[in-house]
């Protein structure tokens, strides 16, 4: 058994590049949003809009491509070449099937944006935006299902250098077309969906490149002398209902968040805008313990497929023990440079009054936000994740969501009482995971 520092750099090998990959698409995020917003506030507003809608749809086919991890990481444990196979083909078709139906569902959304109550003048630049939005939708699909297959077998890497090769190509692409440079057309907030959609079709035809070469073979299509490899209803029923719960649980955690947003607009544009910066702020902590939980969740698999609780047990200790040390050293990070981090996204004195009147619940979440983070990851690894989709929703609807709005409108603590709900919320979601992992360790 390796020892306890060697276990540490095997998780941080394999968390890192999640981490930068991560990271990589906060930053095209930021500059998005920059280039839009400098090309035009309206163009600004509907983009957020349509934002706001695709982001639900993401991470619901980011929860389906999650069931793939377990399953392939439990199959190369044991050496089960024939089965990694098997399992990227109907890996494949399920992310698929679940990128045409949301697909279908955008588009009777798209058809009915009109009668949505947004503003009037709005809708000319709704509509191409969402168009090329959804278009991009099943190349998600495909290559989020090939990420998690790539990342299962160990090889984190190549997924990073795609998606931080494709960020750069967003950018590049975004000021071409929104602002119309090198011979381009100036095509304002089309211009950068369209730049969205070309960066997010390179994703799935560089990571299929790179699969079917050498360095993939033995995991695709392995030499075997039996009959071809195909595809099977049962692996197939099992990817859904791996992925679906998960898929659910963060939807319950991303519309939380949505309607927490809700609330500060009914306290006005500062509490808002505080709660955007806030929100941004607490995404960088966010990335680094997901890198942490995912790389766990990827170990976690490979041992529990060898049957070696023992090794399980001791990586998930060491996996939160590391993810709470980062904790600690960003929220510490955060605390001290926090004034000029705030300067940096806005510099209304309002505004930065009320992020410091948030920042005491944004320090205590943290023990929450990281249990949460790394179990839920952890039980994703031993593909016990039935009940994830209602401990999200004892979570994060029954437990956050009222409490923000008693500490803010009942309490009268306004934009901190929306945020004093979180704590309690991620927190509930922690113990609940913790729980049930442990429940699985017995079982």
């Amino acid at each position: 058994m390796e020892s306890r520092k060697e276990l540490v750099w095997k998780i941080a090998k394999l968390g890192v590049p999640l981490i930068v990959g991560q990271l990589g698409l906060v930053l095209q995020s930021f500059a998005d949003t920059m280039m839009v917003g400098q090309y035009g506030t309206m163009e600004l507003s509907a983009s957020g809009f349509v934002g706001n809608i695709f982001n639900l749809a993401i991470f619901f086919l980011l929860g389906i491509s999650f069931g793939t991890t377990p399953v392939v990481g439990a199959l190369f444990s044991r050496n089960n070449y024939r089965g990694t196979a098997r399992v990227f083909r109907e890996s494949l078709l399920v992310n698929i099937a679940a990128g045409v139906l949301v697909s279908l569902l955008l588009t009777m959304l798209y058809v009915n944006i009109d009668k949505l109550g947004q503003p009037v003048e709005l809708l000319p630049l709704i509509r191409p935006y969402f168009l090329a939005q959804l278009a991009s939708i099943l190349f998600l699909a495909v290559f989020n299902s090939m990420k998690q297959f790539s990342d299962a077998l160990g090889r984190t890497r190549t997924p990073m250098y795609i998606m931080l090769i494709s960020n750069v190509l967003n950018v590049v692409l975004n000021y071409i077309m929104i602002f119309g440079a090198a011979g381009c057309p100036e095509m304002g907030l089309l211009g950068a969906g369209i730049a969205t959609l070309i960066a997010r079709a390179f994703m799935p035809i560089a990571m299929g490149v790179i699969l079917m070469s050498r360095s993939y073979k033995a995991y695709i299509r392995p030499e075997t002398t039996e009959r071809a490899i195909g595809l099977t209803r049962l692996g197939m029923v099992h990817l859904t209902m791996l992925g679906l719960p998960i898929a659910i649980q963060l939807c319950l955690e991303a519309s939380s968040f949505n309607i927490v947003a809700l609330f500060m607009g009914w306290l006005g544009t500062i509490p808002l805008a505080a709660h955007q910066v806030m929100c941004t702020i607490s995404t960088l902590c966010f990335q680094v313990l997901y890198g942490i939980g995912g790389a766990a969740s990827i170990l976690v698999s490979q041992h529990r497929g060898r049957n070696d609780w023992m090794r399980l047990k001791r990586t998930v200790k060491t996996a939160y023990v590391m993810a709470l040390c980062c904790a600690v050293m960003m929220t510490t990070l955060i605390i001290v440079f926090f004034s000029p981090l705030a300067s940096l996204f806005t510099t209304s004195e309002g505004v930065v009054n009320t992020l410091y009147t948030m920042l005491p619940c944004f320090i205590v979440y943290q023990l929450g936000d990281c249990t949460q983070i790394l179990f839920a990851n952890v039980l994703r690894g031993i593909e016990a994740v039935k009940r994830m989709m209602l401990y999200a929703f004892i979570a994060y609807i029954m437990v956050s969501l009222p409490l923000s709005y008693v500490f803010a409108f009942v309490l009268d603590k306004g934009a901190a009482g929306v945020w004093w709900g979180m704590p309690f919320g991620l927190t509930t979601a922690g113990v609940l995971f913790w729980f049930e992992y442990r429940k699985a360790c017995r079982g």
